[in-house]
């Protein structure tokens, strides 16, 4: 049985999103040199913006910009970094995408910057653990905030530690988050909640929060599902001992993607946006009957 999911409208400085009619699609764009999938493919700004260009055209309601790689093993990097890789896409998009752009940060000044530059949602894979003040943030500018439950830190997380009991663990974390983003002011419609698919859980922990995701959706907040080419999915793809590359995960992400939306997804975020659009146009016939009246 499909999730029929609860319908929720976000405040953008520049428009109204309608979150559970249909799935919205959310492109990543990582301007980084280390990110597990796309790794150093656009950190030249001019390519950055033509994919950004690209992602809108094959379908995206949403690009997330991200600077810092938070793959399994990666080390941080400065705010100054950060900020060289993101604000030229950022700022080379104003005027051309027509989508609305969200902030893929754990630190504060990086996210009032991009807000500055023309963002206007902040995605936080910290759940307001690394740096709380985007909750400040978020409430004086009034803006959406993404709080991702996150095990550990990005460098040991996949180096065992993980929940006995994985939704508990991502429930509790994301209540956490949720208690520090309210108390700081950020209006309870303008919080998305993402559980954190890869982050700090083992593949069987991936697939049971995939199975369970409606269970997080009793929070009572819109859910977005990031499993777009992570590594369960590769490991699930193997072949003679060897994960699948990124590259050939996306019939593996389509499958994921599938069961994040029948479960409650409101967004997913994902790097093959062409593709994901079809999947979640069809998807989205079994959550809402009344898109089938579309069908011809």
């Amino acid at each position: 049985m499909a999730l029929r999911r609860q319908t929720f409208h976000l405040k953008l400085p520049s428009r109204t999103l309608v979150l559970g009619e249909r799935t919205l699609v959310m492109g990543v764009l990582n301007v980084t040199p280390d990110s597990f999938s796309d790794g150093g493919q656009f950190l030249d700004p001019a390519r950055a913006i033509e994919h950004a260009i690209a992602m809108e055209s094959a379908g995206a309601d949403l690009l997330d910009i991200g600077g810092e790689s938070t793959r399994p093993g990666s080390e941080e990097v400065q705010a100054s970094e950060e900020l060289d890789r993101i604000l030229p896409a950022i700022e080379g998009l104003r005027g051309l995408l027509k989508i609305p752009i969200s902030v893929d940060t754990r630190r504060a000044a990086v996210a009032e910057v991009a807000l500055r530059a023309g963002a206007e949602i902040i995605n936080d894979v910290s759940g307001l653990k690394n740096d709380p003040r985007i909750a400040e943030l978020a409430a004086r500018q009034e803006v959406p905030l993404i709080l991702m439950h996150m095990r550990g830190e990005p460098r040991t997380m996949q180096k065992g530690g993980f929940a006995r009991d994985v939704l508990r663990d991502v429930t509790q974390g994301l209540r956490k988050s949720i208690s520090i983003a309210r108390n700081a002011g950020v209006a309870k419609s303008q919080i998305i909640l993402d559980p954190g698919i890869g982050f700090g859980k083992s593949f069987p922990q991936n697939y049971k929060l995939l199975e369970h995701l409606s269970q997080i959706a009793k929070l009572g907040y819109p859910l977005l599902a990031g499993t777009s080419r992570k590594g369960f999915i590769g490991g699930t793809l193997a072949r003679g001992g060897k994960p699948a590359p990124p590259e050939e995960r996306i019939w593996g992400t389509a499958a994921t993607v599938t069961a994040s939306i029948l479960n409650g997804a409101h967004i997913v975020r994902v790097h093959d946006v062409g593709e994901m659009v079809q999947v979640a146009r069809v998807a989205d016939c079994l959550v809402n009957p009344l898109l089938r009246c579309a069908l011809r």
